[in-house]
């Protein structure tokens, strides 16, 4: 029984350590999928915010395995300030997410990679209070306007914001 306790109480101690040695962290969540993210699905990430005057740097982090089909990924990202009178900022990016031999980019051991994407850098947020972030899929294969209807191979899509300092 000692023992039992003992392993508990160590495996506690490290949990501790672990996640206090993230310190630059403010908000990170991850928005889970079946392996396909659909045209359709908006992924949604609610935090509070308080501090308007130091910079900050926001990430979505991407999660896919091998039936990821494209070299490239398109998000369109909206960020709704809170108030009445609150503004929205909508940015279209483009990220790279494999080589030019078809490997997948990211960290990860086994088919699963996961890549930390640059959002925003050196962000000010202009009021204190709940923001809102959405971020729709936006991949289009070539020639074709409409946009893929089921996007292969995301598992997990995250938002990550960090201190700069």
């Amino acid at each position: 029984m000692h023992l039992k306790k003992t392993n508990i109480l160590g495996l506690a101690i490290l949990a501790v350590f672990l996640f206090s040695c993230d310190k630059t962290r403010v908000f990170d969540e991850y928005k889970k999928l079946d392996g396909t993210w659909k045209k359709t699905d908006t992924l949604r990430f609610t935090f509070e915010q308080n501090d308007t005057i130091n910079p900050y740097h926001l990430f979505l982090n991407v999660r896919n395995n091998n039936e990821y089909p494209f070299s490239n990924m398109y998000v369109i990202v909206s960020l709704k300030e809170p108030g009445a009178k609150a503004t929205t900022k909508v940015d279209t990016l483009e990220y790279l997410m494999a080589n030019t031999d078809g490997t997948l980019l990211g960290e990860g051991f086994s088919d699963v990679k996961e890549s930390k994407l640059w959002y925003l850098e050196n962000f000010k947020f202009s009021r204190v209070g709940k923001y809102n972030v959405e971020v729709v899929q936006a991949v289009r294969e070539t020639g074709n306007i409409e946009g893929v209807p089921d996007l292969k191979g995301i598992t997990e899509l995250g938002l990550r914001i960090e201190k700069t300092k």
